[in-house]
């Protein structure tokens, strides 16, 4: 039988078939996927064959094959640096939630996560929750950070979950996709998803004041069928987000507006640094890309993970 993960729970799997049964599976023996150092070797998205046995009346899957995945989106497993922890699996969009402040969202981690999706070939959008609670400051610091990112080509949405504002229209977005909700803890995603589809009921906690940051609420990342034939894959909150298995002299191609201007640089290998005649730096001198999007590439390039607290996915 065939059929497509929707939540992994360690060594347990819930596979969903194209007719809706739904079987506990687990995996035979022991087998990694090539090319791939992950802590989980099946994630939430894959598709998988499988077979069926009962035993004492219950009736269990075991799964011996893994479809080729279009893509998957990764992250560096806590306390296993070399190892990455595969967060989701064929994923047509990701919406990166992104709030100004309760808790702020750094153009740093937007950049890390941009790059990484870039990398894995999944389409991201930028998604500015929390619109009801921001003033007059946060507002425009919205309208200047859209901006940036709209200028090399991610669409950008405004939204509130508590008034509505713009659901509907990521309702649009998400139809006949599987979607997955990313950023910090905090940001609203649980809350964002109950207004999209209210019957799924995610659980929400009120941010922590004491660190301004989010409670976890999801422990294991999960999809969910939505009733307007939409899939969403729900994650537990990053906190930190690592860039993997990347050489230094390719970071730049997955800064689109750097790979644009590539061409123009006097060295085919320019990095960008401290080469002369380089059309990235020369693009930057005359303002027409970003300063932090720029100072975000430096931080990736020189591996500067220190500032990224990574977050365990169990506690």
């Amino acid at each position: 039988m065939t059929g497509t993960v929707y939540k992994s729970t360690g060594s347990w799997y819930t596979v969903k078939t194209a007719l809706g049964a739904v079987y506990d599976c687990r995996i035979k023996g022991r087998f990694r996927i090539k090319g791939i150092k992950s802590t989980n070797p099946i994630a939430v998205g894959d598709v998988v064959d499988f077979s069926v046995e009962t035993l004492d009346n219950v009736t269990t899957g075991v799964i011996h094959n893994i479809h080729d995945r279009e893509n998957y989106i990764v992250r560096k497993s806590v306390n296993l640096s070399k190892q990455t922890h595969i967060i989701a699996a064929n994923i047509d969009t990701v919406f990166l939630l992104v709030t100004i402040n309760n808790p702020p969202t750094l153009t740093s981690f937007i950049d890390r996560f941009l790059v990484s999706t870039q990398a894995y070939g999944i389409k991201t959008i930028l998604v500015f929750n929390k619109m009801d609670t921001y003033d007059e400051e946060n507002t425009m610091e919205v309208k200047y950070l859209a901006s940036i990112y709209r200028k090399i080509g991610y669409e950008c949405v405004e939204v509130s979950a508590l008034t509505g504002h713009n659901i509907d229209h990521l309702k649009v977005l998400m139809t006949n996709k599987t979607s997955m909700f990313a950023g910090h803890s905090g940001v609203g995603k649980s809350t964002l998803v109950n207004a999209i589809e209210p019957g799924l009921d995610l659980k929400t906690k009120e941010i922590s004041m004491l660190h301004m940051q989010g409670q976890h609420t999801t422990t294991f990342a999960e999809m969910f069928d939505l009733s307007f034939g939409a899939k969403i894959v729900d994650t537990p909150g990053i906190k930190g987000f690592g860039v993997v298995d990347m050489d230094k002299e390719e970071i730049g191609d997955y800064f689109p507006e750097f790979f644009a201007l590539k061409q123009y640089c006097k060295f085919n290998n320019c990095i960008h640094v401290e080469e002369p005649q380089c059309a990235v730096k020369e693009a930057l001198d005359n303002d027409e890309i970003s300063f932090s999007r720029y100072r975000s590439y430096l931080q990736i390039l020189e591996g500067d993970d220190e500032h990224y607290r990574t977050e365990e996915w169990v506690k």
